[in-house]
């Protein structure tokens, strides 16, 4: 029984449901301690959903304690939703529409904070944010959670005996806001999206006179996302107007998840206030726009040593056997997992040949229209591959996962990859979807997902995203800037 605070009662869920130990307990008496100490009024608590956008309520910091122990309420709604925000299911019906005897009648799941992951805002004062995972009011796991699904990769990675790491390398589109059209009729499902302006001109690609005229507003974002604890590295000018690039240092498991959901949030939330509007829309339907990509670097820690196993002896040529391997199951299994790396209908606008983003399931050394680039060789610590094929608006949980559960499959039946290509967009080898709906039935025909993801999560996938392609077919022509300029 829920109180009218949304949280669950004082028996405490956490410790009820066997998901409060010793580690928790210290983490959340720092928190307690630490919004006390601040002064802090409200915590935002947030939920990765499944498209990757950041959901949740704001409680008033004197309920943090309760909160950290019991969770917060949220409808079950919410796990069914498209892009535009509608419930795409019978949600009222038994089984909440997909068959889960919890979400009938569209009722609670619980997000219980997870401690670790708690930031103080600077753009808002005197607020805290923590994100969570979710449960039904059982206590089980909510099987739809993309961050459950991303851990549990994480941990069939660790039983063989390596942590994953990963660097972030993210395009998108930084504009001034003109009109946030915000009168009467214009909030519908979607919302009709703001009318934008240029910072500055574009195709002067790393050019420093163009990267002055956006200092004003970068010197106040690096300093936000620094004190958020973001590991900044570059911020930089890209190739279409209003299009920058910024990239940050690995991290290890599932950091830098958790990275990319608050990057993406934290960049909406402190631009807007400077009048400016964010997208990671892979291509906004504007004049002069080029797609933006997420390049997302990947290697492997051998847990025993330490040391990155990615890193090859000289008569090894790109990568070692097991870097190989890796390589050999996401190339296998890359159509299918176009779903997770590129879940938009407007992100298959980029995959074109002769575009710096890769068309064609291969793989090379520093090539980059190649799917797969290795980066660094014998002696090099930081050798790792980058998988180019990402939009920026992907749910990071399930694009690092399927990247992951891939790898594995390869390393795990020895497979070894093609010869690495010279001309990527010339050699023979099989076609990258150029669509979602031909994405979504790679998904179908390759077996290997629903084998170790599940016929529930991926048939509830294919409902969502094929609802999305659904109204996508029937809407006006410039649907996809509708659905995504702002969501995104």
């Amino acid at each position: 029984m829920g109180n009218e605070d949304g949280s669950i009662g004082r028996a405490g869920f956490a410790e009820r449901h066997g998901l409060w130990d010793a580690e928790r307990a210290d983490a959340a008496a720092r928190i307690e301690r630490k919004a006390e100490e601040l002064g802090l009024e409200m915590i935002r608590l947030t939920i990765a959903d499944q498209h990757g956008i950041l959901r949740g309520k704001s409680i008033v910091a004197a309920e943090l304690a309760s909160t950290l122990r019991n969770g917060c309420a949220l409808v079950s709604t919410l796990m069914t939703k498209d892009t535009s925000h509608r419930t795409v299911v019978p949600a009222f019906s038994e089984g909440g529409g997909i068959g889960v005897e919890e979400m009938s009648g569209a009722g609670d799941i619980i997000m219980l904070p997870d401690p670790s992951t708690f930031r103080v805002l600077p753009w808002s004062p005197g607020t805290g944010w923590l994100l969570s995972d979710i449960y039904f009011l059982n206590g089980k796991p909510v099987p739809f959670s993309t961050r459950e699904i991303l851990r549990s990769a994480l941990g069939q990675l660790a039983d063989i005996g390596y942590d994953f790491v990963s660097g972030l390398e993210v395009e998108f589109y930084l504009f001034k806001m003109d009109d946030p059209n915000l009168r009467l009729g214009q909030g519908g499902q979607p919302a009709v999206p703001p009318d934008v302006s240029l910072i500055a001109h574009g195709f002067q690609y790393l050019t420093e006179n163009r990267l002055d005229e956006y200092d004003p507003y970068f010197q106040v974002i690096r300093r936000h996302l620094m004190d958020i604890g973001l590991p900044l590295r570059t911020m930089e000018i890209e190739f279409g107007p209003g299009q920058v690039e910024f990239t940050f240092a690995p991290g290890v498991g599932l950091d830098p998840a958790d990275q990319m959901v608050l990057f993406r949030s934290a960049m909406k939330q402190i631009c807007r206030r400077m009048g400016l509007h964010v997208t990671f829309m892979c291509r906004p339907m504007l004049p002069d726009t080029f797609s933006s990509g997420w390049h997302l670097h990947q290697s492997l820690r051998d847990r025993k040593t330490g040391k990155n196993a990615f890193v090859p002896t000289e008569s090894e040529g790109l990568l070692p056997p097991i870097g190989r391997q890796f390589v050999a199951g996401i190339l296998e299994h890359a159509r299918a997992a176009s779903v997770f790396s590129t879940p938009t209908i407007n992100g298959y606008k980029r995959l074109q040949p002769y575009s710096l983003a890769p068309d064609r399931v291969t793989w090379s050394g520093d090539n980059r229209g190649a799917m797969i680039r290795v980066s660094g060789g014998s002696g090099d610590g930081s050798t790792n591959i980058e998988n180019r094929v990402g939009e920026p608006a992907a749910n990071p949980y399930l694009y690092m996962a399927s990247q992951i559960l891939a790898g594995l499959d390869g390393i795990k039946r020895s497979l070894e990859p093609p010869e690495p290509v010279t001309d990527a967009y010339e050699v023979d080898a099989p076609l990258l979807p150029k669509t979602l709906w031909e994405a979504l039935t790679a998904l179908d025909d390759d077996p290997f997902y629903r084998e170790v993801l599940g016929d529930q999560f991926i048939d509830y996938i294919q409902i969502i995203k094929r609802a999305e392609y659904a109204r996508y077919e029937a809407g006006p022509e410039d649907w996809e800037q509708l659905e995504y300029f702002e969501l995104f």
